[in-house]
């Protein structure tokens, strides 16, 4: 895990991630249940929620800004 972790980002650090990250081919999403999943994202900023997609695995996953600990671009 990464330095960021030692501190939890705020919910807008977060945001800020993601919005940056929907531009990106390819992400990974550090989630609060210690799960880590990696894939390319769509994300509404008006609702705070967005789909993370991994077209090699064949899995959708979608998720609410809170549920977000870290994004990696």
């Amino acid at each position: 895990m990464s330095d960021r972790h030692s501190t939890r980002l705020t919910r807008e650090e977060v945001y800020d991630l993601l919005m940056n990250a929907r531009q990106a081919d390819w992400v990974e999403l550090q989630l609060e249940d210690g799960r880590s999943l990696a894939g390319a994202i769509i994300f509404n900023e008006f609702k705070g929620t967005g789909r993370l997609i991994n077209v090699d695995q064949e899995f959708s996953f979608d998720f609410n800004v809170d549920q977000v600990l870290d994004v990696k671009i």
